[in-house]
């Protein structure tokens, strides 16, 4: 175990995802936030932009280039298209970058462009690069100094498909995934699309079949397979601040029962810290993954069409961003994978 603490700085920590990196690392054992950087409010105190944080983190925000040369790990927490030089730059400082935006995510640039209409400035920098759901990909993350902090969607998606992807239970064919996010998820800026009264008491799906997540779950879970595998992928916004339910639909082969992909499951994740598989009967609920890194997994069957439905629960800006951030950066330096993330979910 380090045992000097890790030096943490973080590139915009005022977003929402930014903001959850701060309040879960102000109380991790073995990390120490050093510097945090704002270019919208730069020279102001974090404290004065979200008051929960005063007397916990009165930092003065910084310029991004001024902070990395003091800290051993950097996390970005930035829209598309403004990791790389980020990265770059921590690369010859000898700091880790942890980047919980989509730069480094998927491994086809041509993907990227026409999924995010950018190109690579640093193609060299995505060989260096590790994409890091910690339960999937542990051993390359240990050594990773590019870290690609995976979606929130595709995390809870990898996680709900891996054990009957890997166990070859699955007919070939489309998998349905129907999301459900908090609106924490669209980001701080506010638009139309997340104004209070447009969400309250509202419910509706959008970016139908060309969210930009949809090649970033179509990539982990071909290479889980190892064939492709398509998705149509259908987000929803929920009036709730936090938290994604994912709800994915996928055939059975003939001969395969549902106990016996239950019981994969539960040897799947059984040594998991952080992926609960509830129990037959139950189902997985926003409301108990809530404030935590926990995923929860409930399985159903419907033996009229052989369909398996998995509902697959997180906290979008925990498991989602932040909390699977820190758990990566855990695995990165050494240290037990739940230190600073051994929080229970409350109640209510």
């Amino acid at each position: 175990m380090t045992k000097e603490k890790i030096k943490c700085g973080i590139i915009g920590a005022t977003g929402y995802a930014g903001v959850e990196l701060v309040r879960i690392l102000s109380t991790h054992p073995q990390a120490e936030i050093v510097a945090v950087s704002s270019v919208s409010f730069e020279g102001q105190q974090l404290s004065d932009i979200y008051p929960n944080l005063r007397g916990i983190c009165d930092m003065t925000l910084e310029g991004a280039d001024e902070i990395i040369p003091r800290c051993d790990v950097i996390f970005g927490s930035l829209p598309h298209g403004l990791s790389e030089p980020f990265a770059e730059k921590c690369l010859s400082h000898c700091a880790v970058f942890i980047d919980l935006g989509a730069d480094f995510r998927l491994h086809n640039e041509e993907d990227y462009s026409e999924w995010y209409g950018k190109r690579y400035e640093h193609p060299e920098l995505h060989n260096e690069a590790v994409y890091a759901i910690p339960e999937l990909y542990r051993d390359e993350i240990k050594g990773a100094e590019i870290i690609a902090n995976p979606g929130c969607y595709p995390t809870s998606v990898a996680l709900g498909l891996a054990p009957a992807i890997r166990g070859g239970y699955l007919e070939k064919g489309t998998v349905i995934v129907d999301s459900k996010s908090g609106v924490t998820g669209a980001g701080r800026s506010l638009t139309q699309g997340t104004h209070y009264p447009d969400t309250n008491e509202a419910f509706a799906a959008y970016k139908a079949g060309v969210h930009r997540h949809t090649p970033e779950i179509e990539q982990t879970l071909s290479e889980i397979a190892g064939e492709e595998m398509k998705v149509t992928f259908v987000p929803h916004l929920l009036p709730v601040n936090r938290g994604i339910e994912s709800s994915i639909y996928v055939k059975l082969r003939d001969g395969v029962s549902f106990d016996e992909v239950y019981a994969a499951y539960a040897a799947a994740y059984e040594n998991e810290l952080f992926v609960r598989v509830q129990p037959k009967g139950s189902y997985a609920n926003l409301k108990n993954v809530r404030m935590s890194n926990y995923c929860d997994i409930s399985l159903h069957f419907d033996k009229r069409t052989n369909m398996l439905i998995v509902s697959s629960c997180i906290d979008n800006m925990v498991k989602g961003a932040a909390g699977q951030a820190i758990q990566n950066m855990n695995l990165r330096f050494g240290l037990e994978e739940s230190c600073g993330l051994d929080f229970v979910p409350p109640a209510f």
